[in-house]
């Protein structure tokens, strides 16, 4: 047997028994130890390696780098550029690593790889992956939900890009005067050589770049209360950048993985052009001085801790539905292990590196203009449409540096709306697919309804109040909610489904076994992180304010609405499943029917599935059984209607004189999953006697070989 194999025996699982909902350790053995291989001499290898579509009716990535730079487009977006830089600074500089680094290891990296093996397992997007434990099936559409709220408001963003795209197309960029038509009186150039510095504490000065954000941009009304007209010029364009989205998504993944190549690439590229031109500017190294300079006094503010991990939580994006997504469309023995990792690792090096470019810039301007760092500095929409315009307005060849850096923000936040729009889309696809079994040729069609949907949506983030209503969602939408859906799915595939089953299933796609580090921070250190930041949002939960403008009752409530509208599906699907769903006699049994994987868990294809102890799909060929080194065997998956049957245990010895491991591993047991040997049937659960859950209940022989399909494989859940 290969090594894979020889150390996958006798694997242990947690799991519930469906009787009693007692949990117990059961020993069992793995269904590869129990079947020849095939070629022993040929050794499957990874299936990036592969050509061609493995789930041809889904379809997958075009190659092991579509995935890795879809992921990295994902991961990395613009907070790392607007919001990472800034966190640093007002968090102890060089100082603030120390957090970052912990959380990451502690949260980041463990929800990530935890969610690119769950939608690669099963092949599934953020709502069918629920059928581990569909009791918990809402998490799913609350996934997608916050993903449709952010695609709404984030395509806006990228309106902005394109909108300051296309201004800078002048012989100057229009930021860099005081004399246009949307400037006020206020209006000052600060200049290190004028009389009067610009001092924002002393003066109402304002500078050109934010009059032109504020007065020309946005046309910024007084508050939520007065939207205003559509200002056409928005609203051309949000339509041109869902145009963008939609081309770009016409096929799926298979365009998707090909657009990424350069959207992905470029931000580093142009980075990198960035800090080589940023450090030749004079006052740079005293921007990168005061970014990096550790003031270690501060990690005792509990603020900066609740910073580095919201910062991780939001950048590597898990509980959005995306990484699920994204991973669904891997072929089944892709090593998502080592792209985890490393996407996660790419992902913290670029904040950091980002973090240089940024202030390289700002202590330019702070040179120039006169003004303390502190008062340049800036994060989020600040950074990005004010500060740093205003920085690349000073520079020599200003119209070249502004085109430069802001079609890089437009490649940044595309990625990230690709994955979160795509996520949607999946789900919807995934779970239509029951009713219409040819849906996946109808794909372009739903992405193109989608996106009419959400640009129809997006409209009033056009209007003059539109930034206030984007403020609101950003600060509602995808905050309280997904923190709830980190911890939940964290807590649910270890403590429901069972870690170590878990663990075990992803050995069988990795052919070798995570260590204990995943273990203990999938079961105590990733949902403890999350618990803490949950609890500091709300013990220091403030009115939402933008500026000087302080958001009315009416406004917060709108804002916990979307909360709440997110996580309804999770108490609302558990009693729609309880109620109309579940099986069982009492509360109790459809409670722990509830918690039971579904006959569907498990990976897509009929080769995987056998691989991994599951009974084959009904609606595949049993064909590629041969290729995988199995002997065809006769399944008797056309299972009858609920019948009783008498339980009869597995032979003790086999063929070839040795002990039979499935009897080993269930012998003469009393009673497991439900069943009886005293009544000889399957109680109130009226479950069909071939499967049981999502294992093989009873033992069947091939018709070749003396070799047992798994026998009660594992207790179902």
């Amino acid at each position: 047997m290969s090594q894979y194999q020889s150390q996958s025996s006798f694997s242990s699982v947690f799991t519930i028994s469906q009787d009693h909902g007692s949990r117990k350790a059961s020993t069992v053995p793995s269904f590869v130890d129990t079947m020849p291989e095939k070629n022993p001499s040929k050794k499957s290898s990874e299936s990036g390696d592969n050509k061609g579509d493995e789930n041809e009716e889904r379809g997958n990535w075009g190659n092991k780098i579509d995935f890795i730079l879809s992921s990295v487009g994902y991961a990395v977006g613009l907070g790392n550029v607007w919001r990472f830089p800034y966190l640093c600074y007002k968090n102890g500089g060089g100082a603030f690593l120390v957090p970052y680094i912990i959380m990451l290891f502690a949260a980041g990296l463990p929800l990530f790889g935890l969610e690119l093996g769950f939608g690669q397992y099963v092949s599934k997007g953020c709502v069918g992956v629920w059928d581990l434990a569909p009791l918990f099936r809402g998490l799913g559409w609350t996934m997608v939900i916050v993903s449709g709220i952010v695609v709404i408001y984030y395509n806006m963003i990228i309106a902005y890009t394109l909108f300051y795209f296309f201004a800078s197309f002048n012989k100057v960029v229009p930021w860099s005067s005081c004399d246009n038509n949307w400037n006020t009186e206020f209006c000052e150039v600060s200049k290190r050589n004028l009389s009067v510095v610009y001092n924002a504490s002393e003066s109402n000065a304002t500078r050109p770049a934010e009059e032109f954000w504020l007065n020309y941009a946005l046309g910024r009304s007084e508050g939520l209360h007065d939207m205003g007209p559509i200002r056409w010029q928005l609203f051309l364009c949000l339509l041109f950048a869902w145009i963008i989205v939609f081309l770009c998504l016409i096929k799926g993944v298979q365009s998707v993985g090909k657009v990424v190549y350069f959207t992905a690439t470029f931000p580093y590229i142009v980075l990198f052009i960035l800090l080589i031109r940023g450090l030749t500017l004079p006052g740079a190294m005293n921007g990168i001085y005061f970014y990096i300079v550790p003031r270690f006094d501060q990690l005792g503010n509990p603020t900066v801790w609740k910073d580095a991990a919201v910062q991780v939580f939001y950048s590597l994006g898990p509980a959005w539905g995306s990484l699920h997504t994204l991973a669904s469309y891997n072929k089944f023995h892709n090593n998502f292990h080592r792209d985890g990792i490393t996407v996660g690792l790419i992902n913290c090096g670029t904040s950091v590196f980002a973090g240089f470019v940024i202030f390289a810039v700002i202590g330019f301007m702070s040179h120039d203009s006169g003004m303390p760092i502190e008062d340049v500095a800036a994060g989020g929409s600040g950074l990005a449409f004010v500060a740093y315009p205003e920085a690349i307005a000073r520079m020599p060849g200003s119209v070249f540096w502004a085109l430069l850096f802001f079609f890089m923000l437009l490649t940044l936040g595309l990625d990230s709306m690709f994955c979160n729009l795509e996520t949607v889309v999946t789900a919807i696809v995934d779970e239509l697919k029951p009713w219409y079994p040819n849906i996946y040729d109808k794909k372009t069609h739903i992405t193109g309804i989608s996106c009419v949907i959400f640009f129809i949506l997006g409209w009033p983030m056009t209007t003059n109040g539109g930034f206030y209503m984007l403020t609101l969602m950003d600060e509602y939408s995808a905050g309280f909610s997904l923190i709830l859906v980190a911890m939940a799915e964290a807590l649910i595939i270890s403590y429901v489904y069972g870690v170590d089953r878990y663990m075990r299933d992803m050995m069988v796609m990795l052919k070798f076994k995570m260590n204990i580090y995943w273990k203990i921070c999938w079961m105590a250190i990733s949902p403890s992180v999350m618990f803490f930041v949950f609890i500091f949002f709300g013990v220091g939960y403030k009115g939402l304010t933008l500026d000087d403008y302080k958001y009315p009752p009416w406004a917060e409530f709108l804002g916990w609405g979307m909360v709440i509208a997110a996580l309804l599906p999770v108490p609302g699907y558990m009693i729609y499943f309880l109620y109309y769903k579940a099986h069982g006699t009492t509360w109790k049994e459809r409670f722990f029917y509830s918690l039971e994987a579904t006959d569907s868990w498990g990976p897509a294809l009929n080769k995987h599935r056998a691989e991994a102890n599951y009974p084959l799909l009904p609606d595949q060929p049993k064909s590629g059984l041969a290729s995988s080194g199995f002997n065809k065997p006769s399944l008797g998956f056309n299972k009858p209607s609920a019948v009783k049957k008498q339980w009869q245990p597995p032979p003790k010895m086999m063929s070839n004189g040795t002990t039979n491991p499935a009897y080993e591993a269930n012998g003469d047991n009393g009673m497991r999953n439900g069943f009886s040997k005293r009544n000889g049937s399957y109680g109130s659960y009226k479950k069909e006697p071939v499967v049981l859950g999502n294992k093989l209940d009873s033992v069947k022989w091939s018709r070749d070989k003396d070799v047992p399909l798994p026998y009660n494989f594992e207790t179902s859940i």
